[in-house]
């Protein structure tokens, strides 16, 4: 398995790119690449050639995160001014906006069927799920905070809720915090599984096994990835390699390899089985915020790819083979 380098935009944004996801194909298009940035836009992109289709509008602060419905017909995104405003790939027409105070968005992620959004919290300790259908708010999914804090303490803070992931099944969801911890929860019946231990730093990112619903990696400031068994509330192993922070994680569709993104300026690949980094690509020159494979599907669609953005404004697409 490798990366290799097809197409680089060098000023894709006017200001840092920190979100990036797939739209997948539909019976009309092939998958496309949304890209969010602290322009306060949604930029939509062809997939191999990189052209822009179209600049989306609408968020008066920064754009945090993207996420894209399993249709490929919807997509929403969040912004720093609280609001998620969900909207037509293919329109760019307002579908819902939605309130998310009382903190900005860093992590959402449509559930596998499509029928929720999850939406993590931010400072309200809490995940919170939206109906793909009515778009209202179905449940809030609350972390536990530590018991009795000194008058001092400051743990509260510490339990912002950074990042969301669904199980490939739709029944278990993961949230990292701003603390090292991540929850994970059975959705049907709105209750804490158990809390995964292992960093203790921000857990930036987080992806479940597309091959194991019961593997989960996650990405946190303290440079490592680690792998959990989600369901046993073990770790299952820990890799590191990158400098600094991992900002972002996703997995490969064969579930072979996972690829991140690091505020040491890398892309880096790395390899399941061997539980290394193979390869890593520096044609970054600042933090890379987000990385996203290509998910499967889509006519004559053979090739892997992946993209990835960055604080240096730039979108790069690989090869993945």
């Amino acid at each position: 398995m490798k990366l290799a380098g097809l197409k680089s935009i060098e000023k894709a944004h006017e200001e840092s790119v920190w979100a990036a996801t797939w739209v997948p194909a539909t019976e009309e298009r092939p998958a496309l690449l949304l890209t969010g940035s602290l322009d306060e836009t949604v930029k939509v992109w062809r997939a191999d050639e990189l052209d822009l289709v179209r600049t989306n509008t609408g968020h008066s602060l920064g754009v945090a995160a993207v996420a894209a419905h399993p249709s490929g017909i919807i997509a929403a995104s969040s912004s720093l001014d609280s609001f998620v405003r969900v909207f037509d790939v293919d329109t760019n027409a307002t579908i819902a906006v939605l309130e998310a105070p009382p903190s900005e968005v860093w992590g959402m992620q449509f559930e596998p069927k499509g029928t929720i959004l999850a939406v993590a919290g931010g400072s309200s300790a809490s995940v919170k799920l939206w109906d793909t259908a009515s778009w209202r708010l179905i449940s809030t999914l609350s972390i536990p905070r530590p018991e009795a804090p000194k008058p001092s303490d400051k743990t509260s803070s510490k339990k912002f809720v950074l990042s969301v992931a669904w199980s490939p099944n739709g029944k278990r969801l993961a949230c990292g915090s701003m603390d090292g911890t991540i929850c994970v929860f059975d959705v049907d019946r709105s209750k804490l599984l158990h809390q995964l231990e292992g960093h203790n730093m921000p857990v930036r990112s987080l992806v479940f096994s597309p091959v194991d619903p019961r593997v989960l990696f996650s990405g946190s400031d303290d440079g490592h990835v680690n792998m959990h068994d989600a369901e046993g509330k073990t770790l299952v192993g820990s890799m590191s390699g990158n400098t600094s922070w991992v900002l972002s994680v996703d997995a490969s569709p064969d579930g072979g390899a996972i690829a991140t993104g690091s505020s040491d300026r890398t892309v880096r690949l790395w390899d399941l089985k061997m539980r290394a980094a193979i390869q890593t690509m520096s044609n970054h020159n600042d933090q890379v915020w987000s990385v996203a494979f290509r998910p499967p599907g889509g006519t004559g669609v053979r090739a892997g790819r992946l993209a990835s953005v960055s604080d240096d404004k730039s979108v790069s697409l690989y090869d993945y083979s």
